[in-house]
């Protein structure tokens, strides 16, 4: 994992567990709530480059990856 999302879990974490035993202030609910939202964001930038690269093999050893997917790795 990157610097930058060990950093908004850590961030995202300190709040929820701090939910657990006092009522969050609006700031921090609202700063909650971004940071949740970059950490999805992020998430699925990541996810999106990993399905990006996939290839599909037939069982013959053949590339039988979709043409419009190819477009994107290459």
């Amino acid at each position: 994992m990157s610097d930058q999302m060990d950093a908004l879990i850590k961030e995202i974490n300190a709040l929820a567990h701090k939910s657990k035993t006092q009522e969050l202030s609006p700031e921090e609910k609202a700063r909650q709530k971004e940071l949740r939202a970059q950490y999805i964001k992020i998430f699925r930038e990541g996810m999106r480059q990993q399905l990006e690269g996939i290839r599909v093999i037939d069982p013959d050893g053949n590339d039988v990856t979709p043409a419009h997917r190819k477009k994107k790795v290459h």
